[in-house]
Parts: structure tokens; C-alpha cells; sequence
């Protein structure tokens, strides 16, 4: 078999795998379906105004998200995650 046929097999067996819910190198990603964001940001000693500017967000959907308005997206819930284990790290990445 060439070469390039390897790889496209190799592929379509990690996308079948992505398919099923099966990690192809033994990591999975959680994304919790809910975020305690009033907790994180708290926990951190931040106002809701001091929360959204340090991180990107806008504060009406933080306050949105803490009132139980609304929940955050998907992206928004990775990095809260993200945030509640290593906010230094997510500053570090956003500070310019």
C-alpha cells in the first residue's frame, strides 16, 4: 500500500474513533454541560466588571451566566474550565 494510502486509512480509523467517543491517543476532552461561574470568579476574589475585562468576557453574560439567564457555549464552559484550574495560565495567554 503507498504511503498515502496509509495515512488516509490511519485517518479515517481516528475519525471512527472521534465517532465513537474513543480517544485516539488515550485523552478525552470534558467539557462539563454547566459552570459555576459565580464560584470561579469568587473563588478568585474578582468583581463581575474585574472577572469579564482579566478574562474576555462581556460582563452582561456574566451576569447573564450567574443569574441563571443563560449558560455559557461550549467554548465559553472550556475556558472556564480552564480558568477554575490554572486562571494564572489564562492570564498569562491574554495579557498583551
Amino acid at each position: 500500500m503507498s504511503k498515502a494510502g496509509s495515512k488516509l486509512i490511519k485517518s479515517a480509523r481516528q475519525a471512527l474513533a472521534y465517532a465513537r467517543g474513543e480517544a485516539c491517543d488515550g485523552f478525552v476532552a470534558h467539557v462539563p454541560e454547566e459552570v459555576d461561574v459565580k464560584s470561579i470568579r469568587k473563588r478568585l476574589g474578582l468583581t463581575q466588571p474585574e472577572f469579564s475585562l482579566r478574562f474576555g468576557f462581556d460582563v452582561r453574560a456574566v451576569q447573564d451566566w450567574e443569574q441563571n439567564r443563560r449558560q455559557p457555549e461550549r467554548a465559553a464552559r472550556v475556558l472556564l474550565t480552564v480558568i477554575a484550574h490554572e486562571p494564572e495560565a489564562v492570564s498569562r495567554a491574554l495579557a498583551h
